[in-house]
């Protein structure tokens, strides 16, 4: 579930739509959570293979640590990608502002940390920009997405969490015991998923 303070907004023909936040969002707010609503396909479903469904899927889906791929069934599927991405999923898989979101701001995130299996094209108006999604990223930036994880994290129990209450009980027993103790941190490695080799055909 993403952000109450949210809307989705048209970007342009070639992005197409975007997650805008409504109201000034703090560092250290949670901006979405796996909730029970969300939708997960098994790495071995027939839909990947279908030709219609299947493009769809990679769209607007995500490979999870578990090898299922989730589609939120709310807009947060349109949440774009950005280099200089204003959340991070930490390694609870739970998305959080690593910066102030001010009204009228698209809400972004790294789509390297998607376990993404094919190379991607991207539109980013920042200069830093990667230019290319691949799936060589996650453990390229993985120490820089740790820092803003913690970083965001130090601020959590600052800011008003309305995401909380539809958060997976035994998540936010461990994060509430990570931010009053500083232990049971989950690194955002946690998210790595490894694929499955591809074998190759002897004939």
């Amino acid at each position: 579930m993403i952000h109450p303070h949210t809307e989705l907004r048209f970007v342009s023909p070639d992005i197409g739509h975007g997650v805008f936040a409504t109201k000034f969002i703090p560092k250290g707010t949670i901006t979405y959570v796996d909730d029970p609503l969300e939708i997960h396909i098994p790495l071995d479903s027939p839909l990947l293979q279908h030709p219609v469904l299947g493009k769809i899927l990679k769209i607007y889906s995500i490979l999870e640590n578990d090898g299922t791929y989730e589609v939120s069934w709310d807009y947060a599927k349109h949440v774009n990608h950005c280099c200089q991405a204003n959340t991070i999923t930490t390694g609870w898989g739970f998305d959080i502002a690593v910066q102030d979101i001010h009204p009228g701001e698209q809400i972004r995130d790294d789509y390297g940390m998607f376990n993404v299996d094919y190379e991607m094209e991207l539109i980013c108006e920042f200069a830093e920009c990667r230019k290319r999604i691949r799936a060589a990223d996650f453990d390229k930036y993985a120490g820089q997405w740790e820092t803003k994880a913690l970083g965001a994290l130090s601020c959590a129990r600052d800011v008003s969490q309305p995401l909380l209450e539809v958060m997976d009980e035994q998540i936010r027993i461990e994060l509430e015991q990570y931010l009053k103790t500083g232990e049971g941190y989950r690194s955002v490695r946690e998210l790595k998923f490894s694929l499955p080799e591809k074998k190759e055909n002897n004939y």
